[in-house]
């Protein structure tokens, strides 16, 4: 229920894009983006502003060229996504954002239950886990069938 207290807690007016970090929010990924490699050049790019520059792409929706001028280049956020991607970093913060969620709705930090409805269980019967669909096979004609649109799927 939206109470006074909440509604001020999402407030995100103050924000350039809604999609950006809060303060509390970067400071909770923050330690779980990795630090730069050693040797070659300093790092130059701020990465919150390329954990912004994600971050709108994937709540917008929008095609990795309509990224706005005032986020790092596309072709940063991009690098940084793939980058991310491929060493699993983008897996554990959903993991540790994922636990966090569940802790602060006082519950265990892995479900202990699970629900299987008559759907799943007559898909199980005809053929299996061959009759199932992996997550990971990208969608065959229309996007809406898709978890993810197909610019983020051919980003890397």
């Amino acid at each position: 229920m939206w109470t006074a207290e909440n509604r001020a807690r999402y407030d995100r007016s103050q924000l350039r894009y809604p999609s950006d970090l809060t303060d509390e929010e970067w400071s909770l990924i923050q330690p779980l983006i990795p630090a730069a490699r050693r040797g070659g050049n300093k790092r130059t790019v701020d990465i919150r502003e390329v954990m912004n520059g994600l971050m709108y792409v994937l709540g917008t929706g929008c095609q990795w060229r309509a990224i706005p001028k005032d986020l790092p280049p596309r072709s940063t956020v991009n690098y940084y996504f793939c980058r991310w991607q491929h060493d699993g970093t983008l897996d554990r913060l959903h993991h540790a954002l994922y636990v966090l969620c569940r802790e602060q709705a006082d519950r265990e930090a892995s479900p202990t239950a699970a629900i299987i409805d008559s759907q799943s269980v007559k898909s199980a019967e005809k053929g299996g886990g061959a009759s199932i669909r992996p997550v990971l096979t990208p969608a065959r004609g229309s996007r809406a069938r898709s978890g993810m649109s197909s610019s983020i799927r051919r980003a890397c």
